[in-house]
Order: structure tokens, then C-alpha cells, then sequence
């Protein structure tokens, strides 16, 4: 048995990323919408598609749509953009858009939530192509979503306002049908089989998309031409994964995560952060980081139970398994053709019998000798403790600013670690 004082010390560090803001939410997102939206909309309804992701600002800048809209003369509304989740029911939508500070009074327009669909099409493919029924009877659509890459595909085209108009306002039908097509065509082949005619018979108005910075604040805000979201996409995508967070180092035994939860990622956490985008438990040839083990701490409270993602992890603490809602992370799951990301991992009563199960699955390593680290979330790497293998190498790395000594972890009185992130 590994005695506490055994366990690796941690010290922490801070890292610094690209950081690019925008200052003015509401000024930039007026400015935007002029450029591909601003045209007189006298008493047409627009809709405008809000999702559930963790977006910075979201209700800041989906109410300077709203009131963008009010000054053309147009009628907006607000849809629910978020294919299954919400555990794929109108009310659970509506209560997932709560949480982000999208309400009725808060955006000053109507919201309307539905799990309705109308079928637009059958793709080349053979696949139904589905639109959100409130969206559909609109005049316009307004898509609104934050460009970022995706945490089970890869290419041009990834998570961003093509998503949105195919999975997001397909609801669960339409996100269904899409992650099954998935298995067998690339997401950019499907996107360009039937991006246009989305466009052309829902009536786009435009998109607005939302870049993010690493740490989490909104660092530029395009307006989009309904024609050119496919082509300007991919530039996008880029320019975000060059701002993208990632962990100081390129292989570590053990990973322990305080949260995870699908307002941090589709996930629960960022698989282009931990490195397992293509399998669930190993990093493929030629991806980083190297994680060997993940030790998942607990759920946000914005995630509602949906433990999507825990499948990731080969270990977690009890309090996961317990304030995991089942159902809800399996139709989560089983729609995003992920059943392995609701898998439960083995789990553990206390933080301290877990970090010595690692410790031990880690080899014939002594036990303050592996290598690990400890992040809050996927989404909060500017800071990240290290256990102490990885202090000399830290040291001379002039990215990174050695922030502590390495020092002993602390547990409370029921084995838990005491909190180094705060809340």
C-alpha cells in the first residue's frame, strides 16, 4: 500500500497563450450582422439559433442580435440549436438555454422550443436531412455558434455554423441521422453534400460566428454571408486552433481532472486537449499529448448530470457515478454514435485511494517519481499543476513560469483532496 507522504508532490506552473479580445461585445456584433444581414427586415420573423455549449457571452451577444434585429424592424425569436441535448426534450432545452442566461426576459423576445422537425431532403448519401419546425416556418435564420475544432472528427470543417445548421437545428432527429452518416462519410462530405440547400431552403439569413481566445473570452466575432459559410469555415477553423490551449508537456502517466461536463465539451472534456480524439483510451500515432490514465473528479453543475465523455477516463470518483444522470448521458451518447463515452470508468470513494491505484497502474515507477498533472478542466490551462518529474525540464522551458515549490498534496478529513484551482 502507497502511503500519502509517497504519492508524487505537485508544483504549479502558468502558461501563456495567444490572447486576441474583443472589447465591445454589443458593438461588435452589430458591426458584423451590417455586413451580411443589414438589410430592412420589416415584420419579417427571424429566428436565431443558441446553443448549449459553454460559449463566452452568450447571452450578451444573442441579446445584440436581438436587439440588431428590432432595429431592422424584423421579429425575432430564439430557438433552441442543440440537437439531443437537453436530454432531447423541448423543456429540458429550455432549461439547458436557462443556465446560460437566455431567457425570455433576458433577451426580450419570445423563445420557441420544440423537438419537431421537417424533412428538407434526402441527401446523395441517402440520408434524411432534418430542420428544426419553428426555424423552418421563420422568414429568415440567423445562425449564431462558436467556431472550434470538433472532439471526434477532423477536417475543414468542424464545429462551427455548418454544424449548427445540420446537428444543431436538426434536433435530435437531424443529430441522429448525421453521427450515424458519420460512421460511414467524412462530416466535410456531408456538410458539402447539403450545406446549400439548407441555405437556400431555410431561408439563411446569415451566420455569426464566435472565435474564442484560451482562455475562454470571445476574441473575434464575423458576420457571414449565407453563401460563403462553406468556403470561410475552414479559415476560421484554423485561425482558432492557433489560439488553442493545450498542457505543458507531451506525455504524463496520469492526468487528474477536477470537472468535466458538456459545457467544457462535447466530451466533457476537450479531447484535442487530453489527446484521444480518434480512441478513446490512447493517443494514436503521431497525436499529444501521451496520456496514460485519467482521473475524473467530478461533474459541473451546468452539465445537469450529462456525464457524456466519462467514458474517456479509466478512473473516477464516486461523486461522478452518483450525480450522473443515466438516461440522459446515454441518449446523449447513443445519438453522437458514442456509446463508449458513456462508459462508466472504475470508481473510487476517496481522491486518495484513487491517486495510488494510478500511481501503482503508472509501472514499476516509484510512486513520487510519476510523472502526472492536474488541471481544473479542458477549458482552464493557464495554470496546471505538475508533479514534481516534470520540475527541472519546467524549469528551463522559458514558456512556462514556475509559479511553486513542489509540495506535498493535502486531504481532508474524508480523503479528498483540498481544492489548488479554488471555484
Amino acid at each position: 500500500m502507497i502511503a500519502p507522504d509517497e504519492l508524487p508532490r505537485f508544483f504549479r506552473v502558468r502558461q501563456s497563450f495567444p490572447r486576441p479580445r474583443v472589447e465591445d461585445i454589443a458593438a461588435s456584433v452589430h458591426d458584423e450582422l451590417r455586413k451580411c444581414c443589414g438589410q430592412e427586415l420589416g415584420g419579417k420573423s427571424v429566428a436565431i439559433s443558441v446553443g448549449s455549449r459553454g460559449v463566452a457571452g452568450i447571452a450578451q451577444v444573442t441579446r445584440s442580435c436581438v436587439d440588431f434585429l428590432k432595429q431592422r424592424g424584423a421579429l425575432p425569436f430564439i430557438v433552441p440549436a442543440m440537437g439531443s441535448h437537453g436530454g432531447a426534450t423541448a423543456a429540458g432545452q429550455l432549461d439547458v438555454l436557462r443556465g446560460l442566461g437566455v431567457t425570455e426576459p433576458s433577451m426580450d423576445c419570445p423563445i420557441r422550443s420544440s423537438m419537431e422537425v421537417e424533412k428538407l431532403c434526402t441527401a446523395a448519401e441517402g440520408f434524411p436531412v432534418y430542420f428544426d419546425r419553428h426555424a423552418l416556418e421563420a422568414d429568415h435564420v440567423l445562425v449564431v455558434n462558436r467556431i472550434k475544432p470538433h472532439t471526434r472528427f477532423a477536417g475543414e470543417i468542424e464545429s462551427g455554423l455548418m454544424k449548427m445548421m445540420l446537428i444543431g437545428l436538426g434536433k435530435q432527429k437531424g443529430a441522429e441521422v448525421y453521427h450515424r452518416a458519420i460512421v460511414n462519410y467524412s462530416f466535410d462530405q456531408i456538410v458539402r453534400s447539403v450545406a446549400q440547400v439548407v441555405i437556400q431552403r431555410c431561408n439563411i439569413l446569415g451566420g455569426l460566428a464566435i472565435l474564442e481566445n484560451a482562455y475562454e473570452e470571445t476574441a473575434q466575432i464575423v458576420g457571414v454571408l449565407p453563401d460563403e459559410i462553406e468556403q470561410r469555415e475552414p479559415d476560421l477553423l484554423r485561425k482558432v486552433k492557433s489560439w488553442m490551449p493545450q498542457l505543458p508537456f507531451d506525455r504524463s502517466e496520469l492526468l487528474i481532472v477536477d470537472q468535466i461536463g458538456k459545457n467544457i465539451s462535447g466530451t466533457g472534456m476537450d479531447t484535442n486537449v487530453v489527446g484521444r480524439k480518434r480512441n478513446d483510451h490512447a493517443a494514436i500515432a503521431g497525436e499529444k499529448p501521451d496520456i496514460h490514465h485519467i482521473y475524473v473528479r467530478s461533474l459541473t453543475a451546468q452539465t445537469h448530470g450529462n456525464a457524456s465523455g466519462i467514458g474517456l477516463a479509466e478512473l473516477c470518483h464516486r461523486r461522478v457515478i452518483e450525480t450522473a444522470d443515466r438516461q440522459v448521458t446515454r441518449m446523449n451518447c447513443i445519438t453522437a454514435s458514442h456509446v463508449t463515452g458513456a462508459m462508466l470508468p472504475i470508481d473510487f470513494d476517496t481522491d486518495r485511494e484513487a491517486l495510488r491505484v494510478a500511481c501503482q497502474l503508472a509501472g514499476y515507477i516509484p510512486p513520487h517519481q510519476v510523472p502526472a498533472m492536474w488541471i481544473r478542466d479542458t477549458l482552464s490551462l493557464e495554470e496546471v499543476e505538475c508533479s514534481e518529474f516534470f520540475y527541472s525540464q519546467a524549469r528551463q522551458d522559458s514558456a512556462l513560469e514556475v509559479l511553486s515549490q513542489p509540495s506535498q498534496l493535502q486531504f481532508d478529513s474524508a480523503g479528498d483532496l483540498t481544492d489548488r484551482f479554488g471555484d
